[in-house]
Protein backbone atom coordinates (compact mmCIF):
# COMPACT_ATOMS: atom_id res chain seq x y z
CA UNK A 1 0.00 0.00 0.00
CA UNK A 2 1.45 3.47 -0.76
CA UNK A 3 1.91 5.14 2.46
CA UNK A 4 0.62 8.08 1.72
CA UNK A 5 -2.61 6.47 0.71
CA UNK A 6 -5.34 7.19 3.33
CA UNK A 7 -7.77 4.09 4.27
CA UNK A 8 -10.73 6.83 4.46
CA UNK A 9 -10.51 10.57 4.15
CA UNK A 10 -12.28 11.45 7.52
CA UNK A 11 -12.35 9.23 10.85
CA UNK A 12 -14.65 10.63 13.05
CA UNK A 13 -13.78 9.88 16.88
CA UNK A 14 -17.18 9.98 18.67
CA UNK A 15 -20.55 9.48 17.65
CA UNK A 16 -22.76 12.13 19.66
CA UNK A 17 -24.28 14.57 17.80
CA UNK A 18 -21.53 16.83 16.93
CA UNK A 19 -19.82 13.87 15.48
CA UNK A 20 -22.60 12.36 13.79
CA UNK A 21 -23.51 15.69 12.07
CA UNK A 22 -19.97 15.63 11.03
CA UNK A 23 -19.89 12.00 9.43
CA UNK A 24 -23.41 13.07 7.83
CA UNK A 25 -22.55 16.67 6.02
CA UNK A 26 -19.21 15.06 4.72
CA UNK A 27 -21.27 11.74 3.34
CA UNK A 28 -23.64 14.57 1.64
CA UNK A 29 -20.47 15.95 -0.22
CA UNK A 30 -19.51 12.49 -0.91
CA UNK A 31 -16.30 12.13 1.45
CA UNK A 32 -15.55 8.95 2.54
CA UNK A 33 -16.03 8.71 6.60
CA UNK A 34 -15.43 5.99 9.34
CA UNK A 35 -16.87 6.70 12.76
CA UNK A 36 -15.98 5.14 15.75
CA UNK A 37 -17.52 5.36 19.50
CA UNK A 38 -15.85 3.81 22.43
CA UNK A 39 -19.80 3.01 23.43
CA UNK A 40 -21.63 -0.15 23.19
CA UNK A 41 -24.79 1.97 22.25
CA UNK A 42 -26.26 5.24 21.57
CA UNK A 43 -27.30 7.22 24.66
CA UNK A 44 -30.26 6.57 26.47
CA UNK A 45 -31.28 9.57 28.12
CA UNK A 46 -32.57 12.77 27.21
CA UNK A 47 -29.14 14.47 28.48
CA UNK A 48 -28.85 17.86 26.28
CA UNK A 49 -32.48 19.12 25.37
CA UNK A 50 -33.02 22.56 23.24
CA UNK A 51 -32.45 22.85 19.81
CA UNK A 52 -31.88 26.53 18.44
CA UNK A 53 -33.10 28.24 15.48
CA UNK A 54 -29.67 28.62 13.97
CA UNK A 55 -29.58 24.00 14.28
CA UNK A 56 -32.62 23.78 12.56
CA UNK A 57 -31.34 26.81 9.78
CA UNK A 58 -28.55 24.47 8.95
CA UNK A 59 -30.22 21.54 9.32
CA UNK A 60 -32.42 22.43 6.91
CA UNK A 61 -30.34 21.73 3.92
CA UNK A 62 -30.54 18.31 4.74
CA UNK A 63 -33.99 17.99 5.74
CA UNK A 64 -33.53 17.51 9.35
CA UNK A 65 -35.48 20.67 10.79
CA UNK A 66 -39.12 18.91 9.59
CA UNK A 67 -38.50 15.82 11.70
CA UNK A 68 -36.75 17.30 14.51
CA UNK A 69 -40.28 19.65 14.40
CA UNK A 70 -42.78 16.68 13.97
CA UNK A 71 -41.25 15.51 17.14
CA UNK A 72 -40.62 17.83 19.37
CA UNK A 73 -41.69 20.80 21.69
CA UNK A 74 -41.81 24.18 20.75
CA UNK A 75 -40.13 26.31 23.62
CA UNK A 76 -42.89 29.07 23.22
CA UNK A 77 -41.83 30.98 26.39
CA UNK A 78 -39.97 31.16 29.60
CA UNK A 79 -41.02 31.99 32.57
CA UNK A 80 -38.95 33.57 35.47
CA UNK A 81 -39.99 32.99 39.20
CA UNK A 82 -38.97 34.22 42.79
CA UNK A 83 -39.73 32.61 45.80
CA UNK A 84 -42.52 30.84 44.94
CA UNK A 85 -44.02 33.57 42.57
CA UNK A 86 -44.21 33.92 38.87
CA UNK A 87 -42.47 37.38 37.96
CA UNK A 88 -42.02 37.72 34.56
CA UNK A 89 -42.71 35.87 31.15
CA UNK A 90 -41.19 36.34 27.71
CA UNK A 91 -42.80 34.50 24.65
CA UNK A 92 -39.73 32.95 22.03
CA UNK A 93 -42.17 32.86 19.11
CA UNK A 94 -42.57 36.49 19.44
CA UNK A 95 -39.10 37.58 20.21
CA UNK A 96 -37.98 35.99 16.84
CA UNK A 97 -40.65 37.06 14.19
CA UNK A 98 -39.00 38.15 11.19
CA UNK A 99 -35.32 36.90 12.26
CA UNK A 100 -35.68 33.10 11.41
CA UNK A 101 -38.20 31.07 9.84
CA UNK A 102 -37.69 29.31 13.20
CA UNK A 103 -38.58 32.24 15.67
CA UNK A 104 -38.70 30.07 18.91
CA UNK A 105 -36.42 26.80 20.23
CA UNK A 106 -37.43 23.73 20.68
CA UNK A 107 -37.21 20.66 22.93
CA UNK A 108 -35.74 17.51 21.21
CA UNK A 109 -33.87 14.88 23.85
CA UNK A 110 -30.32 14.25 22.63
CA UNK A 111 -31.48 10.25 22.52
CA UNK A 112 -34.04 11.21 20.17
CA UNK A 113 -31.70 13.24 18.27
CA UNK A 114 -29.35 11.29 18.47
CA UNK A 115 -31.50 8.33 16.90
CA UNK A 116 -32.62 10.21 13.80
CA UNK A 117 -29.16 11.17 12.89
CA UNK A 118 -27.73 7.81 12.95
CA UNK A 119 -30.67 6.63 11.06
CA UNK A 120 -29.48 9.25 8.21
CA UNK A 121 -26.17 8.16 8.16
CA UNK A 122 -26.79 4.53 7.72
CA UNK A 123 -29.18 5.58 5.16
CA UNK A 124 -26.14 6.99 3.63
CA UNK A 125 -24.18 3.87 3.97
CA UNK A 126 -22.35 4.73 6.92
CA UNK A 127 -22.48 2.39 10.26
CA UNK A 128 -21.33 3.80 13.86
CA UNK A 129 -18.52 1.13 14.74
CA UNK A 130 -19.41 0.24 18.44
CA UNK A 131 -16.41 -0.07 21.22
CA UNK A 132 -13.80 0.93 19.04
CA UNK A 133 -11.84 3.80 20.76
CA UNK A 134 -8.83 6.17 19.31
CA UNK A 135 -5.83 5.15 21.69
CA UNK A 136 -2.97 6.67 19.56
CA UNK A 137 -2.05 8.82 17.21
CA UNK A 138 0.46 8.31 14.59
CA UNK A 139 1.72 9.65 11.45
CA UNK A 140 3.73 12.22 9.76
CA UNK A 141 1.65 15.01 10.09
CA UNK A 142 1.76 16.25 6.40
CA UNK A 143 0.39 13.41 4.18
CA UNK A 144 -1.70 11.62 6.30
CA UNK A 145 -2.93 10.67 10.19
CA UNK A 146 -2.68 7.15 11.71
CA UNK A 147 -5.25 6.30 14.15
CA UNK A 148 -4.81 3.47 16.62
CA UNK A 149 -7.71 1.93 17.25
CA UNK A 150 -8.43 -0.76 20.41
CA UNK A 151 -11.79 -3.23 19.42
CA UNK A 152 -14.12 -4.90 21.94
CA UNK A 153 -12.01 -8.08 22.19
CA UNK A 154 -8.88 -5.86 23.39
CA UNK A 155 -7.15 -6.40 19.90
CA UNK A 156 -6.09 -3.37 18.33
CA UNK A 157 -5.75 -2.51 14.63
CA UNK A 158 -4.41 1.06 12.86
CA UNK A 159 -6.15 3.51 10.60
CA UNK A 160 -4.95 5.74 8.26
CA UNK A 161 -7.07 8.38 7.04
CA UNK A 162 -6.31 12.16 5.54
CA UNK A 163 -7.93 14.01 8.48
CA UNK A 164 -8.78 13.39 11.86
CA UNK A 165 -12.17 14.58 13.91
CA UNK A 166 -11.65 14.60 18.24
CA UNK A 167 -15.74 14.71 18.46
CA UNK A 168 -14.74 12.39 21.75
CA UNK A 169 -16.02 14.49 24.54
CA UNK A 170 -14.92 16.65 27.19
CA UNK A 171 -12.31 13.90 28.25
CA UNK A 172 -11.31 13.68 24.69
CA UNK A 173 -8.10 11.47 23.77
CA UNK A 174 -7.63 13.01 20.76
CA UNK A 175 -7.34 16.35 22.60
CA UNK A 176 -4.43 14.49 25.41
CA UNK A 177 -3.25 13.26 22.12
CA UNK A 178 -2.09 16.66 20.70
CA UNK A 179 -1.45 18.50 23.31
CA UNK A 180 -4.05 20.88 23.47
CA UNK A 181 -4.20 22.92 26.61
CA UNK A 182 -7.92 22.68 28.18
CA UNK A 183 -8.04 25.93 30.13
CA UNK A 184 -11.07 26.90 32.53
CA UNK A 185 -12.21 26.16 35.60
CA UNK A 186 -15.24 24.42 37.69
CA UNK A 187 -17.69 25.92 39.88
CA UNK A 188 -18.09 25.20 43.35
CA UNK A 189 -21.59 23.84 43.20
CA UNK A 190 -22.91 20.62 42.49
CA UNK A 191 -25.80 20.19 40.31
CA UNK A 192 -28.40 17.57 39.57
CA UNK A 193 -30.64 16.76 36.46
CA UNK A 194 -33.55 14.42 36.97
CA UNK A 195 -36.09 13.36 34.13
CA UNK A 196 -39.66 13.28 36.35
CA UNK A 197 -42.91 12.85 35.52
CA UNK A 198 -45.01 15.64 37.65
CA UNK A 199 -48.18 17.49 37.95
CA UNK A 200 -48.50 21.15 39.16
CA UNK A 201 -48.63 24.70 37.05
CA UNK A 202 -45.16 24.53 35.32
CA UNK A 203 -46.30 21.19 33.80
CA UNK A 204 -48.08 23.87 30.93
CA UNK A 205 -45.21 23.26 27.82
CA UNK A 206 -43.21 26.44 28.97
CA UNK A 207 -39.59 27.05 30.60
CA UNK A 208 -39.40 27.90 34.11
CA UNK A 209 -36.57 29.30 35.96
CA UNK A 210 -37.04 29.73 39.42
CA UNK A 211 -34.12 31.81 41.89
CA UNK A 212 -34.56 31.66 45.82
CA UNK A 213 -31.85 33.21 48.09
CA UNK A 214 -30.22 29.60 48.31
CA UNK A 215 -31.59 27.82 45.58
CA UNK A 216 -31.67 27.25 41.94
CA UNK A 217 -33.84 25.18 39.62
CA UNK A 218 -34.96 25.26 36.27
CA UNK A 219 -37.46 23.17 34.84
CA UNK A 220 -37.77 22.09 31.10
CA UNK A 221 -40.52 20.58 29.22
CA UNK A 222 -40.23 17.27 27.77
CA UNK A 223 -42.38 15.90 24.86
CA UNK A 224 -45.13 13.43 26.63
CA UNK A 225 -47.42 15.51 28.84
CA UNK A 226 -46.61 16.06 32.30
CA UNK A 227 -42.99 15.32 31.68
CA UNK A 228 -40.33 17.21 33.10
CA UNK A 229 -36.54 17.72 32.99
CA UNK A 230 -35.15 19.77 35.98
CA UNK A 231 -32.08 21.11 36.75
CA UNK A 232 -30.96 22.30 40.28
CA UNK A 233 -28.55 23.48 42.75
CA UNK A 234 -27.30 20.44 44.82
CA UNK A 235 -26.36 21.98 48.95
CA UNK A 236 -23.27 22.72 49.84
CA UNK A 237 -23.52 19.96 52.61
CA UNK A 238 -24.33 17.62 50.67
CA UNK A 239 -21.94 18.30 47.43
CA UNK A 240 -19.32 15.98 49.46
CA UNK A 241 -20.96 12.87 48.81
CA UNK A 242 -22.76 14.38 45.03
CA UNK A 243 -21.62 10.77 43.53
CA UNK A 244 -24.03 8.80 46.63
CA UNK A 245 -27.04 11.39 45.97
CA UNK A 246 -30.10 10.11 45.17
CA UNK A 247 -33.39 11.90 44.05
CA UNK A 248 -34.75 11.64 47.56
CA UNK A 249 -31.79 13.91 48.91
CA UNK A 250 -32.93 16.69 46.81
CA UNK A 251 -34.23 20.41 48.77
CA UNK A 252 -37.79 19.86 48.56
CA UNK A 253 -38.66 23.59 49.40
CA UNK A 254 -38.37 25.22 45.90
CA UNK A 255 -39.96 22.29 44.79
CA UNK A 256 -42.98 22.84 46.96
CA UNK A 257 -43.31 26.76 46.34
CA UNK A 258 -43.24 25.95 42.98
CA UNK A 259 -46.04 23.50 43.45
CA UNK A 260 -44.06 20.95 41.54
CA UNK A 261 -45.52 17.13 42.61
CA UNK A 262 -43.19 14.71 41.59
CA UNK A 263 -44.94 11.18 41.02
CA UNK A 264 -42.03 9.20 39.62
CA UNK A 265 -38.11 10.23 39.22
CA UNK A 266 -37.20 8.46 35.35
CA UNK A 267 -33.66 9.45 35.61
CA UNK A 268 -31.05 11.32 38.15
CA UNK A 269 -27.62 12.35 38.14
CA UNK A 270 -24.99 14.77 39.87
CA UNK A 271 -22.46 16.65 38.02
CA UNK A 272 -20.03 19.36 37.99
CA UNK A 273 -19.84 22.32 35.63
CA UNK A 274 -16.92 23.00 34.11
CA UNK A 275 -16.16 26.24 31.76
CA UNK A 276 -13.04 24.96 29.42
CA UNK A 277 -11.83 26.09 25.86
CA UNK A 278 -8.84 24.19 24.05
CA UNK A 279 -6.55 26.60 23.75
CA UNK A 280 -6.58 25.17 19.90
CA UNK A 281 -8.66 23.41 17.52
CA UNK A 282 -6.82 21.87 15.19
CA UNK A 283 -3.11 20.53 15.01
CA UNK A 284 -2.33 19.48 11.48
CA UNK A 285 -4.22 17.31 10.56
CA UNK A 286 -6.34 16.62 13.56
CA UNK A 287 -9.12 18.48 14.58
CA UNK A 288 -11.52 19.66 17.80
CA UNK A 289 -14.90 19.61 18.03
CA UNK A 290 -18.40 20.11 20.56
CA UNK A 291 -17.42 19.38 23.77
CA UNK A 292 -13.66 18.07 22.56
CA UNK A 293 -13.04 21.60 22.13
CA UNK A 294 -15.02 23.66 24.60
CA UNK A 295 -17.39 22.93 27.31
CA UNK A 296 -19.52 25.58 29.85
CA UNK A 297 -22.46 25.95 31.61
CA UNK A 298 -25.75 24.85 30.80
CA UNK A 299 -27.12 28.42 30.98
CA UNK A 300 -29.05 28.72 27.45
CA UNK A 301 -28.60 25.67 26.73
CA UNK A 302 -25.96 26.34 23.98
CA UNK A 303 -23.32 23.08 24.27
CA UNK A 304 -25.19 20.71 21.95
CA UNK A 305 -25.97 23.39 19.37
CA UNK A 306 -22.35 24.69 19.39
CA UNK A 307 -20.93 21.54 18.68
CA UNK A 308 -23.57 21.16 15.39
CA UNK A 309 -21.96 24.14 14.10
CA UNK A 310 -18.60 23.23 14.56
CA UNK A 311 -19.64 20.20 12.65
CA UNK A 312 -20.93 21.86 10.04
CA UNK A 313 -18.32 24.80 10.00
CA UNK A 314 -15.68 21.95 9.39
CA UNK A 315 -17.38 20.07 7.28
CA UNK A 316 -17.59 21.77 3.84
CA UNK A 317 -14.23 23.00 4.44
CA UNK A 318 -12.75 19.64 4.90
CA UNK A 319 -14.75 18.82 1.65
CA UNK A 320 -13.20 22.06 -0.34
CA UNK A 321 -9.61 20.83 0.26
CA UNK A 322 -10.01 16.94 -0.22
CA UNK A 323 -11.88 17.67 -3.62
CA UNK A 324 -9.24 20.44 -4.87
CA UNK A 325 -11.94 23.03 -4.87
CA UNK A 326 -10.28 24.97 -2.00
CA UNK A 327 -6.73 26.28 -0.02
CA UNK A 328 -5.70 23.99 2.42
CA UNK A 329 -5.52 27.42 4.22
CA UNK A 330 -9.02 27.40 4.26
CA UNK A 331 -8.66 24.70 7.17
CA UNK A 332 -7.04 27.41 9.30
CA UNK A 333 -10.55 29.46 9.63
CA UNK A 334 -12.09 26.27 11.25
CA UNK A 335 -10.15 27.20 14.58
CA UNK A 336 -10.55 31.10 13.98
CA UNK A 337 -14.09 31.09 13.59
CA UNK A 338 -15.32 28.75 16.43
CA UNK A 339 -12.53 29.27 18.99
CA UNK A 340 -13.53 33.12 18.99
CA UNK A 341 -17.15 32.29 18.92
CA UNK A 342 -16.23 29.75 21.96
CA UNK A 343 -14.26 31.63 23.98
CA UNK A 344 -17.65 34.46 23.65
CA UNK A 345 -19.75 31.65 24.34
CA UNK A 346 -17.94 30.72 27.91
CA UNK A 347 -17.43 34.15 29.01
CA UNK A 348 -21.50 34.80 28.59
CA UNK A 349 -22.68 32.04 29.74
CA UNK A 350 -20.16 32.20 32.89
CA UNK A 351 -21.27 35.66 33.69
CA UNK A 352 -25.39 34.59 33.49
CA UNK A 353 -24.13 31.31 35.64
CA UNK A 354 -22.40 33.34 38.28
CA UNK A 355 -25.43 35.50 38.52
CA UNK A 356 -27.52 32.74 39.38
CA UNK A 357 -25.31 30.74 41.50
CA UNK A 358 -23.19 33.15 44.02
CA UNK A 359 -23.70 33.54 47.50
CA UNK A 360 -23.35 36.66 49.30
CA UNK A 361 -25.57 39.49 50.36
CA UNK A 362 -25.56 41.56 47.03
CA UNK A 363 -25.76 38.86 44.59
CA UNK A 364 -28.76 37.78 46.81
CA UNK A 365 -30.44 41.28 46.60
CA UNK A 366 -29.94 41.71 42.85
CA UNK A 367 -31.71 38.07 42.08
CA UNK A 368 -34.54 38.59 44.53
CA UNK A 369 -35.59 42.31 44.35
CA UNK A 370 -33.45 43.80 41.15
CA UNK A 371 -33.95 40.59 38.63
CA UNK A 372 -37.64 40.88 39.17
CA UNK A 373 -38.40 44.21 38.65
CA UNK A 374 -36.04 45.13 35.56
CA UNK A 375 -36.66 42.30 33.78
CA UNK A 376 -40.74 42.67 32.71
CA UNK A 377 -39.68 46.09 32.12
CA UNK A 378 -37.28 45.13 29.51
CA UNK A 379 -39.59 42.80 28.10
CA UNK A 380 -41.68 45.42 26.75
CA UNK A 381 -39.12 46.71 24.56
CA UNK A 382 -39.13 44.81 20.68
CA UNK A 383 -34.73 45.81 20.93
CA UNK A 384 -34.04 43.64 23.78
CA UNK A 385 -37.10 40.82 22.82
CA UNK A 386 -34.48 40.66 19.42
CA UNK A 387 -31.28 41.57 21.26
CA UNK A 388 -32.42 38.13 23.50
CA UNK A 389 -33.37 35.90 20.50
CA UNK A 390 -30.89 36.39 18.58
CA UNK A 391 -28.08 35.74 21.23
CA UNK A 392 -29.66 32.72 22.61
CA UNK A 393 -30.72 31.20 19.31
CA UNK A 394 -26.91 31.47 17.91
CA UNK A 395 -28.36 33.50 15.16
CA UNK A 396 -25.78 36.67 15.88
CA UNK A 397 -22.75 34.39 15.64
CA UNK A 398 -20.55 36.24 12.59
CA UNK A 399 -16.89 35.56 11.56
CA UNK A 400 -16.22 39.05 10.62
CA UNK A 401 -12.43 38.80 11.48
CA UNK A 402 -12.16 35.30 9.44
CA UNK A 403 -10.03 35.32 6.58
CA UNK A 404 -12.84 33.96 4.54
CA UNK A 405 -14.76 37.37 5.07
CA UNK A 406 -14.09 40.53 2.88
CA UNK A 407 -16.52 43.47 2.25
CA UNK A 408 -19.57 45.44 3.66
CA UNK A 409 -22.88 46.31 1.76
CA UNK A 410 -25.53 48.38 3.41
CA UNK A 411 -25.99 46.68 7.11
CA UNK A 412 -24.80 43.34 5.84
CA UNK A 413 -20.75 42.58 6.74
CA UNK A 414 -18.75 39.31 5.16
CA UNK A 415 -19.20 37.20 7.72
CA UNK A 416 -22.44 37.78 8.82
CA UNK A 417 -24.92 34.83 8.78
CA UNK A 418 -27.12 35.38 5.68
CA UNK A 419 -30.08 37.68 6.67
CA UNK A 420 -33.19 35.89 6.42
CA UNK A 421 -36.13 37.48 4.10
CA UNK A 422 -39.72 37.08 4.89
CA UNK A 423 -41.49 35.22 1.52
CA UNK A 424 -43.94 36.43 0.08
CA UNK A 425 -47.16 34.46 -0.44
CA UNK A 426 -47.13 31.87 -2.41
CA UNK A 427 -42.99 32.37 -2.79
CA UNK A 428 -39.65 30.29 -1.89
CA UNK A 429 -37.64 32.37 0.76
CA UNK A 430 -34.21 33.39 -0.03
CA UNK A 431 -32.69 30.25 2.32
CA UNK A 432 -34.02 27.86 -0.22
CA UNK A 433 -31.45 27.82 -2.17
CA UNK A 434 -29.16 27.32 0.76
CA UNK A 435 -30.42 23.35 0.19
CA UNK A 436 -27.52 22.95 -2.48
CA UNK A 437 -25.15 23.47 0.21
CA UNK A 438 -22.71 25.04 -2.03
CA UNK A 439 -20.98 28.26 -2.60
CA UNK A 440 -23.92 30.82 -4.54
CA UNK A 441 -24.04 34.65 -5.07
CA UNK A 442 -27.52 36.39 -4.24
CA UNK A 443 -28.84 39.66 -4.95
CA UNK A 444 -31.90 41.43 -4.46
CA UNK A 445 -33.06 43.51 -7.63
CA UNK A 446 -31.53 42.92 -10.26
CA UNK A 447 -28.14 41.80 -11.13
CA UNK A 448 -25.24 43.67 -13.18
CA UNK A 449 -24.36 41.47 -15.73
CA UNK A 450 -20.42 41.40 -14.78
CA UNK A 451 -21.82 39.33 -11.72
CA UNK A 452 -23.44 36.96 -13.48
CA UNK A 453 -20.88 36.42 -16.33
CA UNK A 454 -18.45 35.94 -13.19
CA UNK A 455 -20.71 33.11 -11.65
CA UNK A 456 -21.23 31.65 -14.98
CA UNK A 457 -17.23 31.16 -15.54
CA UNK A 458 -16.39 30.03 -12.17
CA UNK A 459 -19.29 27.62 -12.73
CA UNK A 460 -21.33 29.23 -9.19
CA UNK A 461 -25.01 29.37 -9.14
CA UNK A 462 -26.45 33.07 -9.20
CA UNK A 463 -29.49 33.99 -7.11
CA UNK A 464 -31.46 37.10 -8.34
CA UNK A 465 -34.70 37.83 -5.81
CA UNK A 466 -37.36 40.17 -7.08
CA UNK A 467 -36.51 43.70 -4.94
CA UNK A 468 -38.94 43.90 -1.84
CA UNK A 469 -39.57 46.57 0.69
CA UNK A 470 -38.64 43.15 3.53
CA UNK A 471 -35.13 42.58 1.75
CA UNK A 472 -33.95 46.89 3.00
CA UNK A 473 -35.70 45.53 6.66
CA UNK A 474 -33.36 42.68 6.23
CA UNK A 475 -30.09 44.92 5.75
CA UNK A 476 -29.55 43.93 2.10
CA UNK A 477 -29.03 46.73 -0.58
CA UNK A 478 -30.33 46.77 -4.24
CA UNK A 479 -28.52 45.12 -6.69
CA UNK A 480 -25.41 44.32 -4.69
CA UNK A 481 -23.96 41.17 -4.80
CA UNK A 482 -24.05 38.66 -1.84
CA UNK A 483 -21.40 35.10 -2.08
CA UNK A 484 -22.85 32.87 0.01
CA UNK A 485 -20.60 30.03 1.74
CA UNK A 486 -21.80 26.75 1.85
CA UNK A 487 -22.64 26.97 5.40
CA UNK A 488 -25.15 29.82 4.86
CA UNK A 489 -22.88 32.87 5.56
CA UNK A 490 -21.78 35.87 3.72
CA UNK A 491 -18.45 35.21 2.33
CA UNK A 492 -17.70 38.69 0.61
CA UNK A 493 -20.13 41.11 -0.40
CA UNK A 494 -20.13 44.20 -2.90
CA UNK A 495 -21.31 45.77 -6.04
CA UNK A 496 -18.08 45.20 -8.48
CA UNK A 497 -17.28 41.98 -10.11
CA UNK A 498 -13.83 42.70 -10.26
CA UNK A 499 -13.98 42.29 -6.32
CA UNK A 500 -15.91 39.20 -7.00
CA UNK A 501 -13.56 37.69 -9.02
CA UNK A 502 -10.46 38.69 -7.04
CA UNK A 503 -12.08 36.43 -3.78
CA UNK A 504 -12.68 33.64 -5.85
CA UNK A 505 -8.60 33.67 -6.84
CA UNK A 506 -7.79 34.26 -3.53
CA UNK A 507 -9.61 31.44 -1.87
CA UNK A 508 -9.60 28.93 -4.95
CA UNK A 509 -13.03 29.12 -4.80
CA UNK A 510 -14.84 26.26 -6.33
CA UNK A 511 -18.66 24.38 -6.43
CA UNK A 512 -18.79 21.57 -3.78
CA UNK A 513 -20.82 19.76 -6.48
Amino acid sequence: MDEHLPDSEVLVAGAGPTGLVLALWLTRYGIPVRIVDKAPRAGTTSRALAVHARTLELYRPMGLDRPVLEASRKMVAANIWVEGRKRARARFGDMGKGLSPYPYAVIYPQDEHEKLLIERLEGAGVRVEREVEVVGLEGDGEHYVCARLRHRDGTESRARCAFLAGCDGAHSFVREAIHAGFPGGTYEHVFYVADVEAGGPVTDGELHVCVDAADFIAVFPLQAEGHLRLVGTVHDEAAARAAELGWNDVSGEILARMRIDVRKVNWFSTYHVHHRVADGFRKGRVFLLGDAAHIHSPVGGQGMNTGIGDAINLAWKLAAVLKGRGGEEMLDTYTTERRAFALRLVASTDRAFTFVTRNGALARFVRLHVVPWLTPFALRFDAMLRFMFRTISQTAIEYRPSALSEGRTGRVHAGDRLPWVAPAEGAQDNYTPLGSMDWQVHVHGEAAPAIGEACERHHIALRAFAWREAASRAGYVRGAAYLVRPDGYVGWTGTAAEGLEAYFARHRVASLG
